[in-house]
């Protein structure tokens, strides 16, 4: 068994990687996924701007953020 995982839960539960800045993820450099090309796309279109296929996870959550501020998508 490694000796990086827990068997008790911690006091405060990690943070999401939505609450993390994406420059920090350990996965960022991959390939963005599909559900954030699906969504990135959308936004793109909404916005008028175009899609660039080869961001990265970390660039795309970026530009998604970036999208949902200037289309009103995003969240309070």
């Amino acid at each position: 068994m490694s000796d990086d995982i827990s068997p008790t839960p911690k006091a405060d539960p990690p943070t999401s990687n939505a609450e993390k800045d994406p420059d920090d993820w350990v996965t960022g450099d991959e390939e963005m996924t599909g559900a954030q090309a699906s969504y990135l796309k959308t936004l793109k279109e909404e916005a008028g701007e175009q899609f660039d296929p080869g961001l990265s996870k970390a660039d795309a959550s970026k530009e998604i953020e970036r999208l949902q501020e200037k289309t009103g998508r995003g969240a309070d």
